[in-house]
């Protein structure tokens, strides 16, 4: 049963989340019928909770089985409730694998996704096989569940240089995925679509025994880091030159770059807005 003590007023309140959560077992964030969501269930425990039919917004779209450390997500409510007992009331109904690490109150025009200074993403692989050893390293399960358990040999070094090109504003056509949903808006609104994007950094790391590739963009088309993983793990095992970035991006279609990297590595990491930060020009630097 709902919270009696949550009093519904006649003015809205909106809300500022940042989320957490293990995407292992959840169809994505977008809320989908009959299958379980992040957003849906977001959903489902503010009505158990509050008793109230409100869907948060998040910041963007994760995929099946995509994981977040920072996702925002913004939320209006009639029930006049303080942030601190709103956070702790849904965190004590959510599932284990979704947890809301801060809830503040924030002005009522507040939207998840309007004015994003940038966006942080990481993708983090498992090397099995270092090169030149026929050995492999084991990947442990509790690994597994946020790394891709990589069966090729890859050297960073190239894979580095690949990711260096990609900073700047580029077209990114060739690394986005059809987007029904996008093209959709698109034709209702009368707008073209849009694929340009600036990457502000873009690198690899060798972390805790993992390849980790970490982005910051001002915003990212469909599967759009998923397919640069996958275009730099081709090149990290030498079936793609190093310097083919620049080719990639100029040819605007998908077949040009390489495969998909699968869901499980991709961590949505942090959500920069506008009002953030005073100075956005140092922000975007």
């Amino acid at each position: 049963m709902p919270d009696s003590q949550f009093q519904t007023d006649t003015a809205a309140h909106t809300f500022r989340l940042t989320l957490a959560y293990d995407g292992t077992d959840y169809f994505g964030w977008q809320i989908q019928p009959e299958l379980r969501t992040i957003q849906g269930t977001l959903a489902r425990v503010l009505r158990e909770t509050i008793g109230e039919e409100a869907l948060p917004q998040g910041s963007g779209r994760t995929d099946t089985g995509v994981h977040a450390v920072g996702q925002t997500a913004s939320l209006t409510l009639k029930a006049d409730i303080p942030a601190d007992r709103l956070h702790r009331a849904l965190n004590r109904r959510l599932p284990s694998a979704i947890r809301i690490l801060t809830c503040e109150a924030v002005p009522e025009d507040f939207h998840a996704r309007a004015n994003v200074l940038n966006k942080t993403y990481e993708y983090r692989i498992f090397p099995r096989r270092t090169p030149g050893s026929r050995e492999e390293n084991i990947c442990l399960p509790h690994v597994a569940r946020y790394a891709w358990d990589c069966r090729w040999p890859l050297q960073l070094e190239p894979m580095q240089q690949a990711a260096a090109a990609l900073i700047g504003t580029h077209d990114f056509s060739s690394f986005a995925a059809r987007d029904p949903d996008r093209k959709r808006r698109a034709e209702e609104s009368g707008e073209p679509l849009n694929n340009i994007r600036t990457i502000f950094a873009s690198e690899w790391l060798h972390k805790d025994d993992l390849f980790v590739y970490r982005v910051t963009g001002t915003g990212f088309l469909h599967h759009m880091v998923r397919n640069i993983v996958g275009t730099c793990v081709e090149i990290g095992s030498g079936r793609i030159p190093s310097d083919s970035i620049p080719a990639i991006l100029a040819a605007k279609k998908r077949d040009a770059a390489g495969a998909t990297a699968p869901p499980q590595g991709l961590h949505m990491m942090q959500v920069i807005y506008r009002n953030d930060r005073p100075n956005t020009e140092e922000a975007s630097a």
